[in-house]
């Protein structure tokens, strides 16, 4: 493999030129593709790995580790990029993924593949959050608009790549002497080198370094916020969500977030997720709808392609095609709205917009979606959720970006990134949870209908059949792929009335975030990027020549010691010399 030819050095000025943003993004969306694909194609690939290692019981620590690893270092990235810079911090990711990547694929075990998948997550915590504060290094808010197309198509190739090729995978018994599902984590390894050496030879950026203490206690303190909740999330349908263990974990949890209020407090401008950032309006709206939207997104979307493949009998591999109008609506939404903000500088009526917008789709899903519904139907209304949710992703991003001081993009970036994900995270496991806690009293009713409707099912042979599929159809679905239609049919009924209250749960929290968005005071984005405020400031640009936060609205002032209070901006002692590096 030949080099990647190397990026003219940062420019003095912090000011990119189109085409060396371009170069410099080659390597940043490798990085991001590696992160958005894991997610998809080990999640469609997992049920036939935890077959092949005897440990299909216990399948959710592997998830429930990489989680916890992943979320937990989402933060802890954010600050040390704004302290240190970012290029070594996502070189580093990107080899502890590869790393972790290569190790998966040697697993003997579930236990080993949970302790491996764990280390993973270390690495791809930093994948996501870098690149888009990079990206905030690179590009003024209002510019960066115009490269969301860039970050939707690798998102959306992912969503669709993801489930196809690990359904290949999966069913693929050997492939170059190494069973197939192994390949699902190897795959990682050539296009995680690749990304390596092209960030390593493209990305240089201007940074100026400022001593500041690290917020280990902060660190610490957050694991024990995070940890006990993300398992209950996951394990807490299994263990029973008012059980003596999740109620532990939830104590532990509320101990673990007072102490990190706490800490954070105390931290003051040094604090791993600055308090301070809350005082601005435009971040505090934007930080709360994301986890709202977190929950609304993941958690209604997750059920998607259990409704294609248990519904309409769609195979792995087939279920990820079909959510290609989903997907469309998501890249659309997103090149138009970028291309729209670029243009005009104003970004607050797309999340607005968008979070409506998703309500509609999840309410047309919620009043159409049953056993008979018609793909097509389907899949319009997937298409007008997607539209919406294509609204919000990429515009909340720039928001809180461009809500706090060009040195904190790292913070502000990881912060809407953390909260998105723990509310995705908390959207998964309760409407997975209301799914599989409703669809036994669904199917008894489909049953009963069913039974009224045909006689014939009352027969004690279709009775022996119709026990046998309801003892194992919440364990193993494709039990409906083997039995006569009529059998089959009051159990997709059961199924699909269940995740019809999904999609009406997912609107109402939709709904919700649309009434939080609306408390988001106008915003006028910055024309001016974060690495050319440093350059700006490093070679002595004034105080007024610094950009200030824009968009903070009533109750919040215009200034920047309004905004902010008395504290230094730019998160740490301003009595500390500044050392300006190339990272």
């Amino acid at each position: 493999m030949s080099t990647p030819k190397a990026a003219a050095p940062a420019p003095a000025n912090g000011e990119y030129s189109h085409r060396q943003i371009l170069t410099i993004l080659s390597g940043l969306l490798l990085g991001m593709f590696l992160a958005a694909l894991d997610q998809t194609i080990v999640s469609t690939a997992i049920r036939t790995i935890a077959d092949d290692l005897h440990g299909l019981s216990i399948q959710a620590w592997v998830t429930t580790a990489y989680l916890i690893t992943s979320t937990i270092t989402t933060p802890i990235y954010g600050k040390l990029g704004d302290l240190y810079g970012r290029k070594k911090l996502f070189i580093f990711a990107i080899g502890v993924f590869i790393l972790g990547s290569a190790m998966c694929s040697f697993a003997t075990s579930m236990y080993e593949l949970a302790a491996f998948r764990a280390f993973q997550g270390i690495g791809a915590g930093g994948l996501m959050t870098l690149v888009l504060a990079i990206i905030g290094d690179l590009v003024p808010p209002r510019e960066r608009a115009k490269y969301t197309g860039y970050f939707m198509a690798t998102f959306g190739t992912s969503s669709v790549l993801g489930p196809v090729v690990g359904g290949f995978l999966a069913e693929t018994n050997s492939f170059l002497g190494v069973t197939g599902w192994r390949w699902v984590f190897l795959v990682n390894v050539p296009i995680g080198i690749v990304a390596f050496f092209v960030v390593s030879a493209t990305l240089h950026l201007p940074h100026v370094r400022r001593e500041a203490r690290i917020d280990w206690w902060g660190a610490a303190a957050l694991v024990v916020a995070l940890v006990p909740l993300l398992t209950v999330a996951e394990q807490g349908r299994g263990w029973g969500w008012t059980s003596s263990t999740s109620l532990i974990c939830f104590a532990i949890t509320v101990i673990g977030i007072a102490a990190l209020i706490w800490i954070e407090r105390a931290m003051g401008d040094d604090a791993l997720i600055p308090l301070r950032i809350f005082r601005l309006r435009a971040a505090s709206v934007t930080i709360v709808a994301s986890v709202i939207v977190g929950i609304g997104m993941f958690g209604g979307i997750t059920v998607l392609p259990l409704y294609m493949q248990i519904v309409h009998g769609a195979s792995p591999m087939t279920s990820g095609l079909m959510m290609l109008p989903m997907v469309g609506g998501l890249m659309l939404a997103a090149i138009i709205s970028g291309l729209i903000t670029a243009k005009t500088g104003k970004i607050r009526g797309f999340p607005i917009l968008g979070t409506l917008l998703a309500t509609v789709g999840l309410v047309l899903l919620w009043l159409t979606v049953s056993a008979d519904t018609s793909l097509a139907v389907v899949m319009a209304f997937m298409f007008v959720t997607g539209f919406g949710l294509g609204n919000c992703m990429q515009p909340l991003t720039l928001i809180v970006q461009n809500a706090v001081p060009p040195r904190e993009i790292g913070v502000a970036t990881a912060a809407a990134t953390f909260f998105r994900q723990t509310g995705g995270t908390l959207g998964v496991a309760i409407f997975l949870s209301i799914l599989f806690s409703t669809v036994g009293d669904k199917i008894k009713d489909a049953l009963g209908a069913a039974v009224k409707a045909d006689p014939s099912l009352a027969s004690p042979a279709n009775q022996k059949v119709l026990g046998k599929v309801a003892a194992q159809v919440q364990d193993d679905s494709n039990i409906l792929q083997h039995v006569p239609a009529n059998i089959a049919h009051p159990f997709k009924v059961g199924f699909a009335d269940s995740m019809d209250l999904i999609f009406l749960c997912a609107a109402i929290v939709m709904f919700i975030g649309f009434l939080v968005l609306l408390l988001m005071p106008q915003v006028e984005l910055r024309a001016q990027s974060a690495s050319a405020a440093a350059a700006s400031e490093a070679s002595g640009g004034s105080a007024a020549a610094r950009p200030e936060p824009v968009g903070v609205g009533a109750g919040i002032g215009a200034g920047r010691h309004e905004a902010l209070g008395d504290e230094p901006a730019d998160g740490v002692d301003e009595s500390l010399p500044p050392r300006h590096t190339t990272d």
